[in-house]
């Protein structure tokens, strides 16, 4: 394509040379290569969630189901345990806005609107780090018109050392 646009400017323009580039070059790693870049980088182990709540909205409840089912798919193709995908029993919630036909005069003359939102909401469970950034950028690069994302996240910590102490002394009074 490029050289076909340089030929159409040396039709217009014969007396000026252009340099075109003729090959790329690529650099090619081994796998033992790139995993120790990224445990030299990372130093750190993945992050573990135990949970990944998942709510979605939109005011097209055909558009909101289908992507509802996108993203259970994604989340299936990709190993991760679907727990509950539900909607509310209440699905949607309704705002009516009432507006005068006229700007100055005719006060009983109105039209009503009313907007609908549906929610949905997903709950996935047991993720790593890496998984959960793969599968929310993935999805979230797929979100359609007129559809709201909102993810929250609950990780696993390791206990802390203050209390540590106490349970370890708990469970040596339970064995004598």
């Amino acid at each position: 394509m490029l050289r076909q646009f340089i030929s159409r400017l040396s039709v217009v323009r014969p007396n000026v040379a252009y340099a075109v580039p003729s090959t790329q070059f690529y650099s090619v790693q081994t796998s033992s290569e790139v995993k120790a870049e990224n445990t030299a980088t990372d130093g750190e182990d993945d992050k573990l969630y135990k949970r990944l709540e998942i709510e979605l909205r939109g005011h097209d409840k055909m558009v909101l189901n289908s992507y509802v089912k996108f993203a259970v798919s994604a989340a299936k193709h990709l190993s991760i345990d679907v727990g509950k995908s539900w909607t509310p029993r209440l699905p949607y919630n309704k705002e009516r806005y009432t507006i005068l036909k006229s700007a100055f005069v005719h006060k009983k003359h109105r039209v009503q609107y009313e907007v609908r939102t549906y929610f949905h909401f997903i709950d996935l469970h047991r993720l790593t780090g890496s998984t959960l950034s793969t599968y929310l950028e993935y999805i979230e690069r797929n979100l359609p018109e007129g559809v709201a994302l909102k993810a929250t996240k609950v990780e696993l910590l390791a206990l802390p050392e203050h209390l540590k102490q106490p349970l370890q002394a708990v469970e040596n009074e339970q064995t004598k």
